[in-house]
């Protein structure tokens, strides 16, 4: 996914499958069930390049899967992160 606020992408969710159907039905039983299964995290982060502390929520199984979603496609030592909370369930 990419936020029009920073312009930056994250991985959303990823899936395999031994055909691109079986792939496809994969993500779309994720899509249907990840707010159910999945915890909600914020991460607050900034670029090397950038100053502005930014904000961006997450949806994971654990805080590790959180951080890989945000780092997904780019260097850590681009990224420092300041601080990664687990959202209340309401």
């Amino acid at each position: 996914t990419i936020n029009p606020r920073h312009n930056q992408s994250f991985l959303f969710h990823t899936e395999t499958g031994a055909e691109k159907v079986d792939a496809l039905r994969k993500m779309w039983d994720y899509v249907q069930n990840y707010k159910e299964k999945e915890n909600s995290y914020t991460i607050q982060w900034v670029t090397k390049s950038d100053s502005e502390l930014h904000t961006s929520y997450f949806r994971a199984g654990n805080i590790l899967e959180a951080l890989e979603k945000l780092y997904y496609g780019r260097d850590r030592n681009t990224i420092t992160v300041f601080s990664v909370v687990l959202n209340p369930v309401s």
